[in-house]
């Protein structure tokens, strides 16, 4: 798998992406055109916070992901959250989510990595102990 940067002429492929991931039992909003927009374009632009990568394989898109960038201080040192982690069903179970947290951890070797899921998502549960990530007891909330 080939994991790249995000560009414009993603757009469309990443949307429709977006669309099938955010209406799944894996997310629990439903986003919006709107949103799904403006993620692709803070990705692809000068925003320093989100940073989106596209994964390829013998040129076929077969997923993405965005990460947002910030700072920790209950651990002291950055935070990269996995904010969205899609592969097309067809890729999932081949260990794939795992050469990005590879990727994540190259990139970024002093951070700590954070990302959510849906208590019922058994695989997607299993893919991120399986690269090393443990639940945390809190309880998130939102405004």
């Amino acid at each position: 798998m080939k994991i790249r940067s995000m560009r414009c002429e993603d757009a469309d492929a990443v949307i429709a992406m977006m669309r099938t991931f955010y209406s799944s039992p894996a997310v629990a909003t439903n986003g919006s055109e709107e949103i799904f927009a403006k993620d692709v374009r803070a990705c692809v632009g000068d925003c320093p916070y989100l940073e989106g990568f596209v994964f390829e394989e013998v040129d076929e898109t077969i997923g993405y992901a965005m990460i947002a960038k910030s700072f920790s201080t209950e651990f002291g040192k950055q935070c990269v959250w996995i904010e969205d982690i899609y592969l097309k069903s067809e890729y999932r179970g081949r260990g794939l989510a795992g050469e990005f947290f590879d990727f994540l951890e190259k990139k970024f070797p002093s951070a700590l990595f954070r990302l959510e899921l849906e208590q019922s998502n058994a695989a997607a549960y299993r893919a991120y102990k399986k690269a090393g990530f443990e639940a945390l007891g809190y309880l998130e909330m939102i405004k």
